[in-house]
């Protein structure tokens, strides 16, 4: 009994050391909303990408909407080696909005996992704009393994892996930069081919009015020369009879 009573205090002492641990391992885990930059940095390879996010503020509308809303959202990360497949100056060429919208089209306003993309009915709607007026058309199909391909109509890109999902919020990565074809459209659709037509020469009677053709124009000219030379012969001959 008194061996009990000597380690008693210290018994004490341990059992408030381990409670008060245990307090602080719980206290210090995850805390607060999801953050889409967190989940970039810690994932890594998206610099780029979250770059854009910060410069755009469109993570803090993320943030935002994530923290106050219930609503599911779904992110398409490309990493920094799809940027690096780019053209050299896509970005810089963009005008802030252009940088807006280039985010926002790899952003779906609800939550997909990766089953419910199977179903999906195309094209997607996305943060940039209604794609139904063609402007930001976004589709993707399903093969088997699950593999989701996206198409955008400038580009076709592949689902690579899961970055985050919580069962409203999803992020994934793909393996190409989602160019939507209301930008990058025009600079990707080929020039027109030439035409097989003959060329159609213009005669003078369909020459426009106030112009002249080749022809007329030569003719013209050597008819004034021969009237010149008619008209120096003749005066010469009149000054040599006259003298």
């Amino acid at each position: 009994m008194k061996q009990v009573q000597h380690y008693f205090p210290f018994l004490l002492f341990f059992t408030i050391f381990f409670t008060s641990a245990q307090s602080q391992a719980v206290s210090s885990g995850p805390s607060g909303p999801t953050n889409i930059t967190s989940i970039l940095e810690k994932a890594g390879q998206f610099t780029t990408f979250t770059r854009l996010l910060k410069s755009t503020q469109v993570a803090d509308q993320i943030n935002t909407q994530l923290k106050n809303s219930n609503q599911g959202l779904t992110i398409f990360a490309p990493t920094d080696n799809a940027f690096s497949t780019l053209k050299s100056g896509t970005l810089n060429s963009l005008t802030d909005q252009q940088k807006v919208q280039l985010v926002q089209f790899h952003i779906l306003p609800s939550f997909f996992s990766i089953s419910q993309f199977q179903t999906a009915s195309n094209p997607l709607r996305t943060q940039a704009g209604d794609s139904s007026n063609g402007e930001f058309p976004l589709n993707v199909t399903t093969s088997s393994g699950n593999q989701v391909n996206i198409t955008t109509g400038v580009v076709d890109a592949t689902l690579a892996n899961t970055i985050f999902t919580n069962n409203q919020f999803a992020v994934y990565q793909v393996d190409k930069v989602l160019l939507p074809l209301d930008i990058f459209g025009a600079a990707a659709s080929p020039a027109p081919a030439p035409s097989n037509k003959p060329e159609k020469r213009v005669s003078g009677s369909d020459a426009p009015s106030g112009s002249k053709n080749d022809a007329s124009v030569d003719t013209s000219s050597a008819t004034a020369t021969t009237a010149m030379s008619f008209g120096v012969a003749v005066s010469a001959a009149f000054c040599c009879l006259w003298f």
